[in-house]
């Protein structure tokens, strides 16, 4: 166990594989652990280690509360995945006494053939566990990242534009209308609508995306054509 010289970039390479899918060397929250692992590192990693480079600019804004993380600092080589070999001096002196432990209950100082075929098989069901569990991992992360767009909220508005009189030319009149240009707003059908005297008033119909286009700018801008438009009125208004 251990994540072998880590002042090596093999070393770092075995730690930035092992922070794939973790964000600290063991459980949720910075502990003793991550220090532990972070003093035995000569400095940030390279950037093409990012697992390990993100753990390591994480772990290093907690300098200054280190010694009151969670958790007893252990030998380095008690951390890590379990099929790297452990070669700091505490590793070595612990790998005497790990020849003792017998993983599966055997009492036999050798192992067994049998003990070997069930370890390594166990070691496969761990191995397929976890596999497993980090896809669910990124298949949970990728669903709650993904948004649904956001609806954008439009209204149709049919617009009654009046001249002065019955000379005004009507034709410039709703060229100058539409002439009026904005992100969100889009001009559609028009006539010409009798009022009384001979004169006849502009009404045209537009589609605006209400968080960008209003009905006061759209007064604003049409009435600025003051040559031709006397005023504007909204004759409706309806959310889309």
């Amino acid at each position: 166990m251990g994540f072998g010289d880590l002042k090596s970039p093999a070393g770092l390479q075995v730690l930035n594989d092992y922070l794939a899918d973790k964000s600290y060397i063991e459980g949720y929250v910075p502990s003793q652990a991550d220090v532990a692992v972070f003093e035995a590192v000569s400095g940030p990693p390279p950037a093409d280690l990012c697992h390990a480079l993100r753990w390591y600019n994480h772990i290093k804004s907690y300098e200054k509360e280190k010694a009151s993380l969670p958790g007893v600092k252990k030998a380095l080589g008690k951390y890590g995945p379990a099929n790297v070999e452990d070669t700091t001096e505490s590793g070595a002196t612990d790998s005497k006494d790990d020849d003792d432990i017998d993983l599966f209950g055997s009492d036999d100082e050798e192992e067994s053939e049998e003990a070997k075929r069930l370890r390594e098989e166990r070691l496969a069901q761990y191995e397929s566990k976890k596999a497993k569990k980090l896809q669910n991992f990124h298949s949970y992360w990728s669903a709650a990242v993904l948004k649904e767009p956001a609806l954008v909220a439009k209204s149709s508005i049919l617009l009654d534009v009046k001249p002065w009189d019955d000379e005004t030319d009507m034709a410039k009149l709703e060229e100058c209308v539409r002439s009026i240009q904005a992100d969100g707003l889009v001009w559609g059908s028009s006539k010409l609508v009798p009022v009384g005297y001979g004169i006849k008033k502009l009404q045209i119909q537009c589609v605006v995306e209400d968080d960008k286009v209003g009905t006061d700018m759209l007064e604003e801008q049409i009435t600025a054509f003051d040559e031709y438009v006397q005023s504007m009125d909204v004759a409706a208004f309806n959310k889309i």
